[in-house]
Parts: C-alpha cells; sequence; structure tokens
C-alpha cells in the first residue's frame, strides 16, 4: 500500500458551501495532534488505524464508522507494523448534523460506530461523489445521511418527520428543477422559499417522488438527452445542454435509466428505417 491522500473539494448545491472528502490509503503515516472545527467522519475501509481520542485509543477495522466531534484534539497511525490503514472521510460543518434533529449541536459519546447499512452507504457515496461532484448530488445525499448519523449515534433527538403537503412541495422542487436542468437551484435556498429546512425539503420530496432531487433531475436529463441524440447531436454536446458535468456524467445515467450508452443510442435510432 502506497502513501496516498486525495482531497476532493464537493459543493453542496450551486454555488454552495463546500464540504471537503479525503480518500486515504496509507502504511506507515502518523498524524501529529490535530484538531478540526468540523464533525470527522470516516469510514475504514482496509487495515487498522489506531487512533489517540479523549484519553484513551480507538482501534478501526473495515466497515466501522468513526465520528471525531469539532475541536476534539487526535492523532492516528497504522494498527500494526505490516497492514497499513484505508478510510474515507469527510468534514462536516456543524450545522449539517443539526437539520433534522433537535437538542443543539449532535454529541457522539462512542465516536467507534458498528453501523454497517450507514457505512455502506456513506462509502458508496463518497466514492461517487469524489468520482463526480455534482452540487445537486451532493446536496441530496449528504445532509441526509448525515441526518441519520446524528439521529442513530448521538445525543440529538430526532424532529418529527411529518410535513404537511410533500406532494404539493415535492411538485415545486420538481417544476424548477425541469427549468433549471442546467444550473439547478440549491435545495437549501428552496427550502428557504418554501419555509422549510433542508431535511423536510428531501422528506417531502422522497415521500412524495420515491427518490431524491438528483435521482429525478438525472432521470429528467436523460429524457431530454433522448430527444438531443435522436436528432443527430453526439453524446459530448449532449451532456453539457442537459446539465450534466462531462459525457461520462450522462453515460453514467444514461446506462441506469436506460441500460445503454448514449453513443449505442444514438446509432441505433439513426439506424432505425
Amino acid at each position: 500500500m502506497a502513501e496516498q491522500a486525495l482531497w476532493t473539494r464537493a459543493r453542496l448545491g450551486h454555488e454552495g458551501p463546500p464540504l471537503d472528502l479525503l480518500t486515504a490509503d496509507f502504511r506507515r503515516h502518523t498524524y501529529a495532534p490535530h484538531a478540526h472545527d468540523e464533525y470527522t467522519i470516516g469510514v475504514c475501509v482496509g487495515g487498522s488505524e489506531v487512533i489517540d481520542y479523549r484519553g484513551g485509543h480507538i482501534r478501526t477495522g473495515p466497515g466501522t464508522i468513526v465520528v471525531l466531534d469539532p475541536g476534539e484534539m487526535h492523532t492516528g497511525g497504522p494498527g500494526n507494523p505490516t497492514d497499513g490503514y484505508a478510510y474515507r472521510a469527510l468534514y462536516a460543518d456543524p450545522s449539517l448534523l443539526t437539520d433534522g434533529v433537535l437538542g443543539g449541536p449532535p454529541y457522539f459519546r462512542e465516536p467507534l460506530l458498528d453501523d454497517p447499512e450507514l457505512a455502506a452507504a456513506l462509502r458508496l457515496t463518497h466514492t461517487e461523489l469524489s468520482a463526480c461532484p455534482d452540487p445537486l448530488e451532493a446536496e441530496s445525499r449528504f445532509p441526509w445521511l448525515l441526518t441519520a448519523l446524528a439521529r442513530r449515534h448521538s445525543t440529538a433527538r430526532p424532529a418529527c418527520d411529518a410535513v404537511p403537503g410533500a406532494g404539493a412541495i415535492a411538485r415545486t422542487v420538481r417544476d424548477r428543477l425541469a427549468d433549471e436542468l442546467a444550473a439547478p437551484p440549491p435545495l437549501a435556498g428552496l427550502a428557504a422559499d418554501l419555509g422549510l429546512s433542508r431535511y423536510q425539503l428531501l422528506r417531502a420530496f422522497r415521500t412524495a417522488m420515491g427518490i431524491p432531487p438528483y435521482a429525478w433531475l438525472a432521470q429528467y436529463r436523460v429524457s431530454k438527452a433522448r430527444g438531443l441524440l435522436e436528432a443527430g447531436l453526439r453524446p459530448a454536446e449532449v451532456a453539457g445542454l442537459v446539465g450534466f458535468a462531462d459525457q461520462a456524467h450522462l453515460t453514467r445515467w444514461f446506462r441506469r435509466v436506460l441500460g445503454v450508452t448514449p453513443a449505442a443510442y444514438r446509432n441505433s435510432v439513426q439506424d432505425s428505417p
């Protein structure tokens, strides 16, 4: 395992606040004592790390989640001389964990968590957003998972999940996203316009539509892309016109929705009599 650390900066919504993501694979690296202003949330994906924290030691293993509260001094290093350690981490502003809970900023009494479902979701989201940090997707996925983390494992109490008029809220959000598909508005701003928190907006949209906002918009973009491909435009041109980051982003969603690549779809419809 080579010493490697890759930082990716995602944005929570178009021109929204940053969320830093770290992909780390280390054999020998040991951190000096330090603290962060944000919550540090990591998922171990290989090896074992020993973290000095709150006067004790945390030993991670594959699939475990580590949550370090803001301002808490800590170190980290390999758990043994041979295996090294690998993890995926994000650095979340405290406000991201207070949405959808009551009682102020969450406090995590236990920094080492065993929650396979949430660990898998955090790892997948980290991997996909590190590869293509789409702002709407980041804002749809990370705050939702961080609220789940705070609700399940911190001292915070869950806020009420009921959102009256979920269908009307979802339709309003859907229409705004469709109207501005090339640069969709931040969900935080849409929520404020509706007198809601972002978590309430996400809850209402998921309840009414069955999927989060980014997934709905991606499918809508694919439907628009089909028409442009049928008109003879190339996939690289179509991607930007319908709001995808690039051709790879278009291809990923096109295959998810229709089972073929945009190029294969374009060729098939053009070859049809």
